[in-house]
C-alpha cells in the first residue's frame, strides 16, 4: 500500500476519474511548459500515491488494476502496429532490421550480464528480467518523438524498435520463465518448447487473422462505418484475451501484428481509425503512467540500494550503447543517427507491468530476489524517462538530427504571392516549403533559393519523402478554393487546426456555398480571395516586413500603412502568428509586421525601413 495508510479509500469511480484528471492535466501542463509529458505524468503519480497516500490503485481499483492496465498496454501497441506502414520505412529498413534481429538478443544479453554482475540478482531472474529490458517502451517513445521533432530516419528506427520489440521483450521474458520452470522441475523440457511455440504460433494466426477478417469486413462494406471503431476495439480484446489465455504475455504480440496487418492493407478509412486509436492512446499512456507511478509503495522502493544505481548507470552507458553499437555495424546508417539512438532507451510502462508479473511468479517459486524486480524496473523507467525527456532534444539538435529553429511553413501552391510570402518567411530564418502538383509553378519558388515539392502535398509521396515533423503551419493558397479546404482539413489533426490557414473563398458569404465551421483552416489575407490577389501582385503590390519599436508601434504602422494587408507577425525567436480574419496585429517592441503593401507612394508616406 502508498505511504499514508491512514487515508480513507476513494471508490472506484473516484479513483479512475483522478487518473484521467492528474493524467490528462499533467499532459496539458507538460504543453504550457515546453516539459516533457511523461515526466510530468510520473511525478504526478508518485505525489499521490506514496508522497500524499491519497491514492493507491490495489486499494481503490483493487483486482481490476491488473486487467485494466494490460488492456491498455495492448490498445497501445495495436495503435503502434498501425502506425507501421512498411512503405514508410524506405532506408530505415535495414536499421530496424538489424534493432530487432540483432538488438533484441545482445540487449538481452547486455541486460541479463548488467543484472547478474551490477544488481547481484540471480542467473534465473536475471535472464527473465532481462528479455524483459529488450522493449524500449512505445508508451515513453512517442511523446518524446513529438517533443524533439527528430528526422525521419532516427524517428523511424526508434519508432518500430520500441513497437516491434515491445512484445518480443515479453515473449523473451516467457522463454526464460519457461526454461527457469524446467530448471525447477516444475515442466519437462519438452512441455516448454511445445507450450512457447504453440502460443506464438497461436498469437501470430489470431493477430494476423484477425486484421485480414476486419479489413475484409470492412472494406466490402459488412459493417456500416459509424460501427467500425467499436468492431475494432471488441476484435482487438477478444484476440488479446484469448491469446493471453493460451501463454502469458502472447496477447501483446497478436496486438501488434493485427495492427501491423492493417496499417498495410490500404483501408479507405484507415486515417479516421488511427486518428481515433491516437487520441485513445494518449489518454491510456496518461493513466497507465499515473498507475504506475501511484503503485509504487514506501516498502518496496527501500529495496533500492547502491547497486541499483550501479545497474541503471551500467545499463544507460554500457548495454544500451554497446547493444546499439554492435547491431549497426557494417551497416549503411551514418554514425551521427547510430550514436542518437544508442543513446535512446527510455523504458515504459511494459516493463514495470511485466516485471511485476514475474517478480510474483518466480517469487512463488522461491526465488528471494524476485522481489527487487518491480522496484528496479520501477528505477530504470523513472531514470530513463526523466534522462531523455530532457535530453533528447536538445541531443538531436547538437546531432543535426532535429530542427533547431522555430517550425517551419508548407505554402501549397506555386502562386507569385506564395514565392513572395516563402521569401519573406526565409528572411526571417524560417524554414519554408512550396508545394504544388504542378512542375511549371514551382519554376519562381526554386529560382527564390526557395525547397519545393513537386506533388500532392496529400498524397503518400508526400507522406514518405517530406520532413513534415520540421512544420508546424500549413497555408493553403492554390486557385482551387475547394482544395485549399480539402489541405486544410486533411491536415488539421496533423498540425493542429490553430495552424492550418487558407485564402478567403471566393463564394464564402454565398448560403449555398458556406461551408460547416469543422472544414477548412483559418482565413489569412483580409477579404482577399486568390484572383484578387493574384491581380494586386500583378498591380506591382509586395509583401514587406516592417520592425517594430519602443517609439514606431503597430498602430503607427497601421497609420502609415491604411491599405496594407498583414499577413503574419513574429519575434526575435522566430515565432510566428499568422493574422486571421479582420484581426489587426498586435504588435510590440522588436516585433516585425509582415504584409502584402502596394506600390510605394500610392498609400501616403513610404513606411520605415525593412529588415
Amino acid at each position: 500500500m502508498a505511504a499514508g495508510t491512514g487515508m480513507d479509500a476513494l471508490d472506484p469511480v473516484t479513483a479512475v476519474a483522478m487518473v484521467g484528471a492528474l493524467g490528462v492535466g499533467a499532459q496539458w501542463l507538460a504543453w504550457r511548459l515546453q516539459m516533457p509529458a511523461i515526466v510530468l505524468m510520473l511525478a504526478a503519480g508518485l505525489v499521490v500515491g506514496p508522497g500524499l497516500g491519497l491514492f493507491d490503485p490495489a486499494r481503490d481499483i483493487g483486482p481490476l488494476m491488473g486487467p485494466m492496465v494490460a488492456i491498455a498496454v495492448a490498445v497501445i501497441l495495436f495503435e503502434g502496429g498501425l502506425s507501421l506502414n512498411l512503405h514508410s520505412l524506405r532506408d530505415a529498413a535495414e536499421g530496424v532490421w538489424r534493432l530487432v534481429v540483432l538488438g533484441a538478443p545482445l540487449g538481452w544479453l547486455g541486460s541479463t550480464l548488467a543484472l547478474r554482475y551490477a544488481a547481484g540478482l540471480d542467473w534465473q531472474v536475471a535472464a527473465v528480467f532481462g528479455g524483459i529490458m529488450i522493449v524500449t517502451g512505445p508508451t515513453v517513445i512517442a511523446p518524446l518523438l513529438r517533443q524533439a521533432r527528430l528526422a525521419r530516419r532516427p524517428a523511424q528506427l526508434l519508432q518500430w524498435e520500441a513497437i516491434v520489440n515491445d512484445p518480443v521483450g515479453a515473449l523473451a521474458a516467457v522463454l526464460a520463465f519457461e526454461v527457469v520452470l524446467v530448471m525447477a522441475a516444475t515442466e519437462t523440457a519438452t512441455e516448454a518448447a511445445l507450450s512457447m511455440a504453440w502460443g506464438i504460433a497461436l498469437a501470430l494466426a489470431l493477430g494476423l487473422g484477425a486484421g485480414w477478417g476486419l479489413t475484409r469486413g470492412f472494406r466490402d462494406g459488412h459493417v456500416p462505418e459509424y460501427m467500425k471503431v467499436p468492431v475494432l476495439f471488441a476484435v482487438l480484446l477478444g484476440v488479446f484475451a484469448l491469446s493471453d489465455a493460451v501463454l502469458h504475455e502472447s496477447g501483446l504480440l497478436t496486438a501488434t501484428a493485427m495492427g501491423l496487418y492493417m496499417a498495410n492493407a490500404d483501408l479507405p478509412s484507415y486515417a479516421e481509425l488511427r486518428r481515433f486509436k491516437e487520441h485513445a492512446t494518449v489518454l491510456l499512456v496518461s493513466g497507465v503512467f499515473i498507475l504506475l507511478a501511484a503503485s509504487m509503495d514506501i516498502d518496496r522502493l527501500m529495496l533500492l540500494d547502491w547497486r541499483a544505481g550501479i545497474f541503471v548507470a551500467v545499463t544507460i552507458l554500457l548495454v544500451r550503447p554497446g547493444t546499439v553499437l554492435l547491431s549497426f555495424l557494417g551497416s549503411g546508417v551514418p554514425m551521427r543517427e547510430r550514436l542518437l539512438v544508442a543513446l535512446t532507451g527510455p523504458r515504459g510502462v511494459v516493463l514495470v507491468a511485466v516485471a511485476g508479473l514475474f517478480g510474483e511468479r518466480l517469487a512463488a517459486l522461491g526465488f528471494e530476489d524476485a522481489a527487487r524486480l518491480a522496484p528496479l524496473a520501477f528505477a530504470l523507467v523513472a531514470a530513463t524517462v526523466v534522462l531523455h525527456g530532457f535530453a533528447l532534444a536538445p541531443m538531436a539538435r547538437a546531432l543535426g538530427l532535429a530542427q533547431k529553429g522555430p517550425p517551419g511553413v508548407i505554402l501549397v501552391g506555386g502562386s507569385a504571392f506564395s514565392v513572395a510570402l516563402g521569401e519573406a518567411l526565409q528572411e526571417l530564418d524560417v524554414p519554408v516549403l512550396v508545394s504544388d502538383p504542378n512542375h511549371a509553378r514551382l519554376r519562381a519558388a526554386r529560382a527564390a533559393g526557395l525547397d519545393t515539392f513537386f506533388g500532392d502535398i496529400l498524397s503518400e509521396a508526400a507522406e514518405n519523402r517530406v520532413e513534415l515533423v520540421i512544420f508546424g503551419q500549413v497555408v493553403a493558397l492554390t486557385d482551387n478554393d475547394a482544395y485549399n479546404t480539402l489541405v486544410t482539413t486533411d491536415l488539421a489533426p496533423e498540425f493542429g487546426r490553430d495552424n492550418v490557414f487558407q485564402l478567403r473563398r471566393a463564394r464564402e458569404e454565398d448560403a449555398r456555398h458556406a461551408l460547416p465551421a469543422t472544414l477548412g483552416g483559418k482565413r489569412i489575407g483580409g477579404a482577399l480571395d486568390y484572383r484578387t490577389l493574384a491581380r494586386r501582385m500583378t498591380d506591382g503590390w509586395r509583401v514587406r516586413t516592417t520592425r517594430l519599436s519602443a517609439d514606431y508601434t503597430a498602430e503607427n504602422w497601421r497609420a502609415d500603412n491604411p491599405e496594407a494587408v498583414p499577413l503574419f507577425e513574429a519575434g526575435e525567436a522566430g515565432a510566428l502568428r499568422f493574422v486571421v480574419g479582420e484581426d489587426a496585429p498586435r504588435g510590440g517592441e522588436d516585433m516585425r509586421i509582415t504584409a502584402l503593401a502596394p506600390p510605394r507612394g500610392t498609400d501616403g508616406e513610404a513606411p520605415p525601413p525593412t529588415s
